[in-house]
């Protein structure tokens, strides 16, 4: 087995087998190359002192050359790290959780660390590279209970009219905010639309979500009216020709948009509309959700319309619902 094969061979997995997005596939690169760092001793690597990504070295995947899923794999030099992977057990699991306790990590990065390290021996565990899971008894930290962020309505409805719809880049702007607000959509999922994934007489849209899963999305009048206004004027645009076809969404250039476009676009406009900065385009499908439930959804069908696997993931927004069920509770028990 060459160097770093193991490592690279897991992340091409998670690219090519089980989709995993670009961004997510490099936070578990990022993991695996501090753990190998830590493995060899390079405690100057392991503790971020170093930069311990190098070039990307190139893979056969299916026949043909690729790009490796990340640059950090390159950690791997050494012929002894792919044995050192091997020969992990518990003992030196728990050595790495204690090193990582000493660089201030918060309760939630440890254990997504963990789950990182979890999935990658799993991963070893099934092609026999090793014989027994050196995570089987080790237990993830108990996290802080964090509450997502929402916004109210007023907030809501002041952000989504900031933008100036008269102008291409403003309608674009105000519409895709609407289409965030409208279905819940992670920002990841709006730059992938494309127009032929819009259903305007049946007000859906069709969204690709983690792992290529497909869903339908229901599109609120409102958002609906703002996409068309927006491509009323990309269409008018006389550099609409050399305009992305595909995308539904485009920068000033005609090329896709990006997430860091949007997240800067939606910096702008809290700036202009004096709400806090801190807020995210994940805000809006955090406020979607809430209010959603707020409403009178049900749990299954947000979780259905979040594209969320699993149900205790769309719970946590029951969490800001408690006025809602207390206004409920008043006025259905007959001791209330």
């Amino acid at each position: 087995m060459k160097e770093n094969s193991l490592i690279d061979e897991f992340l091409n997995y998670l690219k090519f087998e089980r989709h995993f997005s670009p961004h997510t596939a490099k936070c578990y690169a990022a993991d695996l190359a501090q753990f190998c760092a830590f493995l060899k001793g390079d405690t100057a690597a392991a503790t971020g002192r170093q930069n311990f990504t190098r070039p990307t070295p190139r893979l056969v995947v299916g026949g043909s050359s690729s790009d490796a899923a990340s640059p950090a794999t390159a950690v791997v030099s050494e012929s002894n790290v792919q044995q050192k992977i091997r020969d992990v057990d518990t003992e030196k699991i728990k050595s790495f959780l204690a090193f990582l306790g000493t660089q201030s990590y918060s309760k939630s990065t440890v254990a997504r660390k963990l789950a990182t390290l979890r999935s990658f021996y799993k991963f070893c565990l099934r092609r026999g590279y090793v014989s027994t899971h050196p995570l089987a008894t080790i237990r993830t930290p108990k996290q802080e209970k964090r509450l997502p962020k929402f916004l109210e309505m007023d907030q809501i409805t002041k952000l989504l009219s900031t933008p100036d719809d008269n102008t291409l880049l403003g309608s674009r702007d105000r519409a895709m905010l609407e289409l965030l607000f409208s279905t819940g959509v992670r920002v990841s999922e709006l730059v992938d639309l494309n127009f032929t994934d819009t259903d305007f007489e049946g007000q859906t849209v069709r969204v690709r979500g983690k792992g290529k899963k497909q869903r339908t999305a229901p599109m609120g009048p409102t958002a609906i009216a703002s996409i068309q206004k927006y491509l009323q004027l990309r269409r008018a645009d006389a550099r609409s020709a050399s305009f992305d076809q595909n995308a539904l969404f485009v920068n000033k250039h005609g090329q896709r948009l990006s997430t860091r476009s949007v997240r800067r676009k939606l910096d702008k406009y809290l700036a202009e509309a004096g709400l806090d900065p801190s807020i995210s385009p994940h805000t809006l499908r955090h406020s979607f959700a809430t209010h959603m439930l707020n409403n009178g959804a049900d749990l299954r069908s947000v979780q259905e319309l979040l594209g969320h696997q699993s149900l205790s993931t769309t719970q946590v927004y029951t969490h800001l619902t408690t006025p809602r069920l207390k206004a409920v509770y008043d006025d259905a028990h007959p001791r209330s």
